[in-house]
């Protein structure tokens, strides 16, 4: 793919936008004075919670390469933060294809060092929003083959759709598209865990103009209807791990979950 510097969007830095907040988060420079004036509201454990999401995505990733899953459609892709997912596969199957979707302009400005793949595998990348699912499938099938197993990755994205425009559908119909033996990678922020917490971030990010749409235990559950969970089931994040290191155990209002496509 290569990227078109004279075609790009322009960037709307009046409004705050989730990717560039989570950037302000993890520690990031690729953000501006309305994205930082959100985060910096934000309590502490806000920062913690977008670590966690990381960390959680190196570990479902790195598990799934090594179960021999060489396609990936991330979708929320963000900022690029090494490592990116693509490398964490590419380490383990060097030819695995990774196609990324995000909102955001600012993300294909940087879409660059989404696509240094290995010479054996594959990196794509498109700018769309979650909601343009039959665009991002068509594309992504471009570059991915649908009668083979894929992951599909939603990082810390379905919190940022509220009820009213119907996430699960949103998400129902991705999985859809997938074939049998496919995986869906799913981390989303709780209302249920530390109630005050999520009301004082839906606050402040409200005032930023940033609808958010927290969900309990059973609410992110739903997204997983007709699949099969991998153990350790829907858990917070730092209670997601398959091999390697134990993470540390630290409190997290973040649901992780990987689950198999029947």
């Amino acid at each position: 793919m290569t990227i078109d510097r004279q075609s790009f969007p322009p960037l709307d830095t009046s409004k705050a936008h989730p990717a560039r907040v989570y950037d302000w988060l993890l520690g990031g420079k690729d953000n501006y004075p309305v994205d930082e004036a959100v985060a910096e509201k934000l309590p502490p454990e806000a920062r913690d919670a977008a670590r966690q999401n990381r960390e959680f995505m190196h570990r479902a990733s790195a598990w799934l390469a090594g179960q021999g899953i060489d396609q990936f459609l991330d979708i929320g892709t963000g900022i690029p933060t090494q490592p990116n997912l693509h490398q964490i596969v590419q380490d383990i199957t060097p030819s695995a294809k990774v196609v990324y979707t995000d909102n955001d302009p600012i993300v294909l400005r940087h879409a660059e060092a989404l696509l240094v793949s290995r010479p054996e595998g594959v990196t794509d990348y498109i700018q769309a929003d979650v909601r343009q699912a039959q665009e991002i499938v068509q594309h992504a099938r471009h570059v991915l083959d649908f009668s083979r197993p894929i992951a599909l990755s939603l990082i810390a994205l379905m919190h940022f759709i509220p009820d009213d425009e119907d996430a699960h559908s949103i998400v129902g119909n991705l999985v859809a598209t997938l074939p049998s033996g496919s995986y869906l990678v799913l981390s989303h922020a709780s209302s249920d865990v530390y109630p005050e917490l999520s009301a004082q971030v839906t606050a402040e990010y409200a005032k930023g103009g940033i609808r958010l749409g927290f969900r309990t235990r059973a609410g992110v559950e739903r997204f997983f209807e007709g699949l099969d969970l991998v153990d350790p089931g829907l858990v917070t994040a730092t209670d997601w791990f398959k091999t390697g290191p134990v993470p540390t155990p630290e409190n997290s209002g973040i649901y992780t979950a990987v689950a198999r496509v029947r």
